[in-house]
């Protein structure tokens, strides 16, 4: 009966969610914001985004594929919204005393709306690509290698966030060559922080399982990503 209950009401599920959506928009933010590390050059956002699949494979690990789909819907949600807001905002009278002020802030979000669209598809095209292929290793590994599950769904969901990211945000804006080296940098970037983390994200799942009582397999999931639904029988929890 207590295996029920804690199956039924996780605990912790809400905070990774909710951590997984500000992530999200924080990454979205700071996107427009160009830095150099070293010799590598990239945009604030790539430094934190990673966090985005280990929160998502954390998510799917643990509770299961059907769950980490229902926060990614919500991130996209709250990326519309972050959108719609700031396009409302910019279009709002001023005035006089901070004209100039807002100026510079119409500019820097209006710019930074092709940042968020092309962030916007490149999350719905990687995000519930790293989930699925977590999901999928999981059931063909039955359960073992979990470090390759989190750097392998990293690995290439990430490649095609970053391709995808770069040449809708930054496509015109330099010269095609430097546009290709600046989304393989992404990529490595986030491959690198996501392996960097590997102690730490292995460690949480480990302890998120102990203390849900779960470790759902996703045996009979339909993939579709077009579904909020979210209901798992017993079998699909093999956690002991």
């Amino acid at each position: 009966m207590q295996q029920n209950s804690i199956a039924q009401y996780p605990r912790y599920l809400w905070f990774i969610q909710l951590s997984y959506t500000a992530v999200i928009l924080l990454a979205n933010w700071f996107d427009i914001r160009m830095i150099r590390l070293g010799s590598l050059e990239t945009d604030a956002g790539t430094l934190i985004f990673p966090f985005t699949f280990i929160l998502s494979d954390l998510i799917t690990e643990v509770y299961g594929y059907k769950f980490a789909r229902r926060a990614i819907w919500v991130g996209f949600l709250f990326n519309f919204v972050f959108i719609a807001y700031g396009q409302l905002i910019i279009h709002l009278p001023s005035p006089d005393y901070a004209l100039e002020t807002n100026a510079k802030f119409d500019s820097l979000l209006g710019f930074n709306a092709r940042i968020i669209i092309a962030s916007t598809i490149s999350y719905l095209c990687a995000e519930p690509l790293n989930s699925f292929i977590m999901a999928k290793l999981k059931l063909k590994t039955a359960g073992k290698f979990m470090w390759f599950r989190f750097v392998g769904s990293t690995a290439v969901a990430s490649c095609f966030d970053s391709f995808i990211f770069g040449f809708l945000a930054f496509y015109g804006t330099m010269p095609i060559h430097d546009l290709i080296i600046f989304n393989a940098t992404m990529w490595l970037i986030k491959v690198t922080i996501e392996v960097l983390g590997l102690p730490l994200s292995l460690s949480l799942a480990r302890r998120l399982k102990h203390a849900e009582g779960l470790d759902m397999y996703d045996v009979g999931t339909k993939f579709s990503l077009f579904s909020l639904e979210a209901k798992y029988l017993p079998i699909n929890n093999r956690y002991q």
